[in-house]
């Protein structure tokens, strides 16, 4: 990918903010400990001191942040990303998009959502419409999963900010109320949630994959860039991540769809480019 650093407009740093004692579990821990309490009904991350925890204000930026230049580096790679993804769909949806920031944190934070840490992942948060991220998720994301590339982490930030949208035109609510209204379907719809983030991380991927964007300061894709975010895709299906932590496949435990899935609709939003092409609630793929 080629980017041009900016004034990190698009960040809300809470590096300096965090880190409280608890150490993070790591990905492959988040997804044990996940299964566990999805199996048994009990709460493991209250139990360890995680989401349980009551909420409390969150703190801004206290102190000096300690931060290698590679680290500063990914932070100027996430703010480019994130403006260039948000001017995107400032685009697409006119008036109706409302800009937003991704905070960075390190090992735990206490969000406008809950109290989470590093393990958790990256996430978005429908309270206050930002996006949470621990930079440390990029070296999981390689190392533990085999995904590597500049855009298979933009891929990631990409999707969270899908997320955004699914909160700015009401999907998200509309989804959770048809949630309450039938629980047996909860993790289906939780599924046309994600995918149909996917969908959206796609069609930014169109956008940036036009060429002579770079010379105009903006994201550009370089070859074999959409090959890292399918692999990307399709490293954090739930079918893999559930033979990983268990050795077993349960696809009525799916909560964000399958590496098949989650590959099928990113591509589908970066070969169209087209947002009305990610209508996953209507689709039976």
């Amino acid at each position: 990918m080629r980017w041009s650093s900016g004034d990190r407009g698009n960040i809300d740093d809470q590096r300096a903010a965090g880190g409280f004692g608890v150490v993070p579990l790591g990905i492959g821990g988040f997804i044990v400990v996940a299964l566990l309490s999805m199996f048994t009904g009990i709460d493991f991350f209250s139990m360890l001191g995680g989401r349980g925890a009551p909420p409390t204000q969150s703190v801004g930026t206290s102190g000096q942040v300690n931060a290698t230049p590679t680290e500063e580096k990914l932070v100027d790679f996430v703010d480019a990303v994130a403006g260039d993804v948000q001017e995107t769909w400032q685009r697409v949806l006119g008036s109706r998009y409302e800009r937003t920031k991704v905070v960075l944190f390190r090992d735990q934070i206490q969000s406008a959502c809950g109290f989470a840490q590093s393990a958790t992942g990256p996430f978005y948060c429908t309270s206050d419409h930002k996006v949470y991220l621990d930079l440390g998720f990029f070296d999981e994301l390689q190392r533990r999963f085999g995904a590597p590339g500049d855009f298979a982490q933009a891929y990631v930030l990409a999707h969270e900010f899908g997320h955004h949208i699914q909160a700015l035109t009401g999907t998200e609510s509309q989804m959770r109320q048809a949630q309450r209204s039938d629980p047996g379907a909860a993790n289906a719809l939780s599924v046309r949630l994600e995918l149909q983030a996917d969908c959206y991380a796609g069609v930014w991927g169109h956008s940036a994959a036009q060429p002579g964007r770079a010379a105009q300061g903006k994201v550009e894709l370089e070859s074999g860039d959409a090959e890292e975010g399918l692999r990307a895709a399709a490293a954090i299906g739930d079918d893999r991540l559930q033979k990983m932590a268990t050795g077993r496949v349960m696809p009525e435990r799916f909560t964000h769809g399958s590496s098949q899935q989650r590959v099928s609709w990113f591509t589908r939003g970066f070969e169209s480019g087209d947002a009305r092409a990610c209508d996953t609630f209507s689709s039976t793929r």
